[in-house]
């Protein structure tokens, strides 16, 4: 195929005296998935505008044109408008055409000191760190509806299960509570993960660093970093960043499909546990007996989507060499995917376990069902009686 697309190389194409073809500009495009970073991207050129303006590489004037015209462009995208070239190679080309089409040619002076290698760590790093937090949130709110059926089902006994088999008797909250643990520790994990991260490239521009007189706590700092990443090559190249976050993603994903699983079969008939309400259920087209709990089976599949993006982005990274590939551009689409899901996941769980309403009646009918005081009479033999438990076990079982 010999068609060329127009005008892809107009910002990196000096030394090429013809454009990509149009299948090299399609794999090489990756707007349509990092569009979604122009805010954080354009946060991060104002940043480095203003540093630049600080440390006297631009002109104040310059500054102000470049703020200006980038606060412009945020606002119009908030607003919808198309002002993005849709044959742009990324988000960071896109809003450097389109500032550069407003103000003129002192916007190409705002790539002056940094290299898209630091630009997409650093948007992605704060993509991901907003992203940790909202998801944080999200399971603490799990945690307090949680909270509220386990303070009010204190007294509600339930058989507890190993292998699925009633062991012993315990309360609905002491259950509930279990899961408030785990998902404690899973709301951890998103916290570490977005400490870690909390560092910028920005500064490091290809991979080892630029001679003007830059200012890098200075932009770590407008951008809430905590600070400067200690090495250009590293902060270029990382991406453990994200694969914490993923591994983080599966564990919780893994922890909220245990809860749907549980919720499955406690709203079938025959455990009755609860009732899942209409707006939480759906039908059968044909047997009209039938309520589905499908929302808590997607959740139960969630977990292979983001099991599926660890593995696509540890795999990503295992074969590259220091510093920068463009292996790395294809690491956004498995995050993006594997947080939308999360997100979408913890939310319908927290409004799901909300609204549901559980039987103590039919609770208490199972506890008396398969011998679960069993244990407290062995216990009784060994401490009313003196017999050794290995004999209280044996007679309790016979």
């Amino acid at each position: 195929m010999s068609t060329t697309a127009s005008s892809a190389n107009e910002m990196w194409g000096g030394r090429f005296a013809a454009s990509p073809d149009a299948l090299m500009a399609a794999i090489n495009q990756s707007l349509p998935v990092d569009r979604r970073m122009y805010r954080e991207d354009i946060a991060g050129s104002i940043a480095h505008a203003t540093m630049l303006g600080t440390t006297g590489v631009l002109a104040a004037e310059e500054v102000t044109a470049i703020v200006e015209g980038l606060q412009d462009i945020r606002t119009a995208l908030d607003n919808g408008e198309s002002i993005l070239d849709p044959a742009a190679e990324d988000i960071h080309m896109a809003i450097e055409a389109a500032l550069t089409q407003r103000i003129g040619a002192v916007g190409g002076k705002l790539h002056t000191a940094r290299s898209r290698n630091d630009q997409v760590a650093t948007d992605f790093r704060m993509w991901m760190r907003e992203a940790l937090a909202e998801l944080e949130a999200m399971v603490q709110r799990l945690q307090s509806v949680l909270l509220d059926h386990a303070e009010a089902h204190c007294h509600t006994v339930m058989p507890g299960f190993t292998h699925l088999q009633v062991a012993q008797p315990i309360s609905l909250a002491h259950h509930l509570l279990a899961y408030v643990a785990v998902l404690g520790r899973d709301h951890g994990r998103l916290c570490d993960a977005r400490t870690r991260l909390n560092e910028s490239p920005l500064g490091s521009a290809a991979l080892a660093g630029t001679p003007y007189p830059i200012d890098r706590h200075e932009t770590a700092s407008l951008l809430g970093f905590a600070r400067p990443c200690a090495n250009a090559m590293d902060g270029v190249s990382a991406r453990d960043f994200a694969l914490e976050a993923l591994a983080a993603l599966t564990i919780l994903a893994t922890t909220l499909s245990r809860l749907a699983e549980e919720i499955v079969i406690w709203s079938t008939p025959r455990f009755g546990f609860v009732v899942l309400p209409d707006q939480w259920s759906t039908g059968s087209s044909i047997m009209p007996q039938k309520r589905n709990p499908d929302a808590a089976e997607l959740i139960r599949a969630k977990p292979g989507g983001a099991l599926g993006g660890f593995a696509t982005l540890v795999t990503m990274l295992k074969g590259l060499p220091m510093a920068y590939s463009k292996d790395l551009q294809e690491d956004k689409a498995t995050a993006f995917r594997a947080f939308d899901d999360s997100m979408l996941c913890v939310s319908v769980m927290a409004e799901m376990v909300a609204a549901l309403s559980f039987n103590p009646e039919a609770m208490r009918i199972a506890v008396e069902q398969g011998f679960p005081t069993a244990t407290d009479l062995a216990d009784h033999l060994v401490s009313v009686h003196g017999v050794p438990f290995r004999e209280a076990h044996a007679i309790t079982g016979r």
